[in-house]
């Protein structure tokens, strides 16, 4: 099944970004794709926190409305890879991950979990929790590509929530749409793409902000789609220019991989184990309870 990762730089202008949305996923829809994936961010990047905060809606809103139009209107599945979900309360609004049928419909919402609250040295000093509530739920969808486990950038950073959806939740494609900064990027972004589709076996489709979107603001582009070995199997010939990515989900590799490093099978057999146990229970007081306040922990 073919899929495909967008990298484009938003601006303040939601209409421009929407025509940048539409050229892209009709050039995916004409290379035979079923899923398309559009980065962080994909309909609107301001210079401060409360412009986003502003342009938030629900997700019936008229910008969501256009983008589930656009789906609908080329039968195309769409991965929204962070869209400014109106929040729980006047101060903050929620980075929403959201997955589209190719007949419009909501599939699957996922809320960012891991809020991106850093001071880059020599780079912004960047506070998402200012303006964005965290979410709390791990979240997956069934789609004609397989099993998919959606995320949102910084989420990248944290390879339990991976584990989570590999193990627990039996994922087979993780999503990670993502607005990198520059620095963060060359130190980081390729190398923590391959590190996920390694651990969990899985594919990854990294959608990816790039180039100067303010005079405030850069992401280092770079959008690819790696494979359940760790190969990049293909990516944008450059990382600043508007794009696709193109490649086909082998589902017989998958299995493959699977079946010849059976990690799953080790996971399960070291539960017994003081070390792995010690190190999974600790992982249950975290704020999300990556392993679900539901599911013991033998049904990894």
């Amino acid at each position: 099944m073919r899929v495909a990762v967008a990298q484009m730089t938003s601006t303040s202008s939601i209409d421009l970004n929407f025509a940048t949305c539409q050229r892209l996923a009709r050039e995916a829809a004409d290379a035979g794709v079923k899923l398309l994936s559009l980065p962080e961010c994909f309909s609107f990047i301001g210079r401060r926190g409360d412009e986003a905060l502003a342009i938030a809606e629900p997700l019936d809103g008229p910008i969501f409305r256009r983008y589930q139009a656009l789906a609908r209107d080329l039968g195309l599945w769409l991965s929204l890879g962070g869209f400014q979900e109106k929040g729980p309360d006047e101060d903050h609004a929620y980075n929403t991950h959201v997955l589209l049928d190719d007949l419009g419909s909501v599939r699957s919402c996922y809320r960012k979990i891991h809020l991106f609250d850093v001071d880059v040295p020599g780079g912004p000093v960047l506070k998402e929790s200012n303006r964005t509530a965290p979410g709390t739920q791990v979240v997956t969808a069934q789609t004609p590509v397989g099993t998919l486990g959606l995320t949102i950038c910084y989420d990248l950073r944290f390879p339990e929530l991976y584990q989570r959806l590999r193990f627990a939740e039996n994922a087979q494609v993780l999503l990670v749409p993502s607005a990198f900064t520059r620095k963060t990027g060359e130190a980081h972004w390729e190398l923590l793409l391959r590190a996920r589709a390694v651990e969990t076996q899985c594919y990854v489709l990294a959608a990816a902000q790039s180039g100067k979107h303010n005079d405030l603001r850069e992401s280092y582009g770079d959008a690819m789609i790696i494979d359940p070995w760790g190969s990049v199997v293909a990516r944008c010939p450059d990382r600043l220019v508007t794009g696709i990515a193109v490649a086909d989900i082998d589902e017989e590799l998958l299995k493959t991989v699977r079946r010849n490093m059976p990690i799953a099978e080790v996971i399960l057999s070291s539960l017994s184990s003081v070390t792995h146990w010690h190190v999974l229970s600790s992982l249950q007081h975290r704020k999300y309870n990556i392993y679900g306040s539901d599911r013991q922990l033998s049904t990894l």
